[in-house]
């Protein structure tokens, strides 16, 4: 048999603000009820989601979560990182809602998560790398891999800086583009932690590495990211 379709009921403790959020991201709602059970359900082409408002619901301690699998995972990001600057004036990083770039993080593949008002993650991955191998990072490069899986996939930043920290001082040596990949994602992790000076300092550190005309290229998204996030939109 084939065609079968699973929708997930996310829980939040206030549907209309739900909805606001995922029209925000380019969702349209579909579907509105108010008694006996506040409901709706939201839809973002082929992806369909309800929404259960629950009386006291507190975002922070939810435990929902949804793999979302997508034809391209850098393109759905920007779209979602568009709607919700122009939603909230910035793109939020940190506590309920945010709203965490594209990273690959040690043990799975290239991906990004939203979550939502209600505190459930969506976990969106490119269809084109789900199941196939990449090779295996080493140094620097996978400490950040490893400090991402920590902050990006489990939540926990705290811990993620200090893996993060951990892979910068055992690798003093690392390519300069490594670096600078290392040093943004502190940058970021320190903002989400609420350290705006040391944020900015460590963007400082990022900007003054002798990176070649190429590196500096391949790293320009992370930093430009790490800068909108330290001095903010248009920074």
């Amino acid at each position: 048999m084939a065609g079968e379709r699973t929708y997930p009921i996310l829980p939040c403790p206030d549907v209309d603000a739900a909805v606001a959020f995922y029209e925000a991201l380019g969702f349209h709602p579909t579907y509105r009820q108010r008694r006996p059970n506040p409901h709706a359900v939201v839809r973002f082409q082929d992806i369909q989601i309800h929404l259960a408002g629950i009386d006291g619901f507190d975002p922070e301690g939810s435990y929902a979560s949804v793999i979302v699998v997508v034809p391209d995972a850098e393109a759905l990001y920007q779209q979602f990182a568009a709607g919700l600057r122009a939603h909230l004036g910035r793109l939020p990083v940190a506590g309920v809602p945010r709203l965490l770039r594209p990273r690959r993080k040690q043990g799975t593949t290239t991906g990004f998560s939203v979550v939502d008002v209600g505190g459930s993650w969506l976990r969106f991955y490119r269809e084109a790398d789900v199941g196939a191998e990449e090779p295996a990072a080493t140094g620097l490069a996978r400490a950040v891999e490893v400090a991402a899986r920590q902050g990006d996939a489990r939540g926990d930043d705290a811990q993620a800086l200090v893996a993060l920290d951990a892979g910068l001082t055992r690798h003093p040596d690392a390519p300069a583009d490594e670096r600078a990949r290392a040093l943004a994602y502190r940058a970021e992790l320190l903002v989400r932690l609420g350290r705006a000076g040391d944020a900015a300092a460590t963007l400082a550190e990022a900007g003054a590495l002798p990176l070649s005309a190429a590196q500096a290229e391949a790293v320009a998204p992370d930093l430009a990211h790490a800068r909108e996030l330290v001095v903010g939109p248009g920074g």
